[in-house]
């Protein structure tokens, strides 16, 4: 059967935001990201980016090896990646790079560890934030080909590493989760690859017809429809995050309730306020861009999200006002939407009790973002039959 290249993991790249506090870079050191793709093949291509950064980044030595535990890679499976056949590559800004392409067997929810070196400093302007699973930054030195590396410190963000291809069969295809820190999965086990989108893979290799798709979750926390700040505003980056990957046939987006929730707050003032009928206006146009591309699209109401106290003067992250817009879009998606389908998460995820909250089984703590077994209900209902 002949084969294509399909992306099989993804980080959806963001800007640095200043209150998120990230590393400032990276001195003669070495990262080791690791990633879980969703299906496998026999090749692999990874992708780097430096999207928001204002100078050229400098690689000396990049390679990929099956994950072990504590950042360690498992034995002989290391390999050296090339770009255009060097080791060495500089990313420009506002670029992205690919390796050449690497023969390697590659399972279904293989854990991968991508290691880079540069030997002068490596700055971070491009990342992504919230990641949920732990990378390694060694002390100074270059241990991108090393099984073992001295790790001085560890964080939960990705940075360069933005995709992994596969080479599948030419019958795999994709489907992209669009969404803000509930696609993200803020709020589930660390290193547990316990998103909603990390168990809805799972779940389509179970099914006969459906084991050859491949998930990329196109999530960003705090990312908003109608405003950039963490990460460009949805309707901007839709373009590079969904419709720019081959072999995308379907899409699910949750994204909505940080431009309901954050305005008013320590986190955005009232020139933020947007409306349900402008938030509305934007579902339309990414639901009729994703048809003009062919992509078939499930739209998904937004989460409760009554609860989190206000943290300053400012004003509270829920009020009744937030709550009627909320109702409004939701409504909206339910009875008026001109999605391929609908996904009621509300309907799932709130309170019998008490509507306007999250279910307490499924609350992560912070009354906004599920938790293990939330995002686990949220995966299992989706009804399979949208990948028709």
């Amino acid at each position: 059967m002949s084969k294509g290249w399909i992306a099989s993991w993804s980080a959806a790249p963001m800007n640095v935001w200043a209150p998120d506090a990230p590393l400032s870079g990276f001195y003669g050191q070495t990262v080791r990201e690791i990633a879980r793709v969703s299906i496998g093949g026999s090749g692999i291509v990874v992708r780097l980016t430096n999207e928001y950064g204002k100078a050229p980044i400098r690689l000396d030595g990049v390679s990929v090896a099956y994950a072990a535990e504590h950042g360690g890679v498992e034995p002989l499976t290391g390999r050296l990646l090339t770009f255009g056949g060097s080791r060495a590559i500089v990313i420009p800004p506002g670029a992205s790079v690919i390796s050449d392409p690497l023969e390697m067997e590659l399972r279904s929810f293989a854990r991968l560890s991508v290691s880079y070196y540069g030997k002068g400093f490596v700055p971070v302007e491009t990342h992504h934030f919230e990641a949920q699973q732990t990378a390694y930054i060694s002390v100074p030195g270059d241990f991108s080909s090393a099984g073992e590396m001295v790790v001085l410190q560890t964080t939960t963000s990705h940075y360069l590493l933005s995709a992994i291809y596969v080479h599948a069969a030419t019958s795999a295809r994709a489907v992209v989760c669009f969404g803000d820190s509930i696609t993200d999965g803020y709020g589930s086990s660390i290193d547990a690859d316990r998103r909603w989108p990390d168990v809805l893979a799972e779940r389509f290799s179970r099914v006969d017809g459906l084991g050859e798709i491949a998930v990329i979750n196109q999530g960003i926390g705090g990312n908003r429809l109608l405003h950039s700040c963490r990460g460009s505003r949805a309707v901007q980056r839709f373009g590079r995050d969904v419709l720019s990957y081959a072999g995308v046939s379907h899409l699910v987006i949750l994204l909505g309730i940080n431009d309901i929730l954050w305005p008013n707050t320590v986190l955005a003032g009232p020139q933020d306020v947007v409306s349900a009928e402008e938030m509305i206006a934007a579902y339309q146009q990414l639901v009729a861009r994703a048809r003009l591309s062919g992509l078939k699209t499930m739209l998904c109401t937004l989460l409760p999200f009554e609860g989190p106290t206000p943290e300053s003067s400012k004003g509270g992250y829920y009020t009744t006002g937030k709550e009627s817009t909320r109702q409004a879009v939701n409504h909206y998606i339910r009875n008026d939407s001109e999605a391929d389908a609908i996904m009621d998460f509300d309907e799932l995820m709130r309170d019998p009790i008490h509507p306007t909250r999250l279910r307490p089984d499924y609350n992560c703590g912070d009354h906004i973002h599920p938790n293990d077994a939330g995002y686990r209900a949220m995966a299992e209902a989706i009804d399979l039959s949208f990948m028709d």
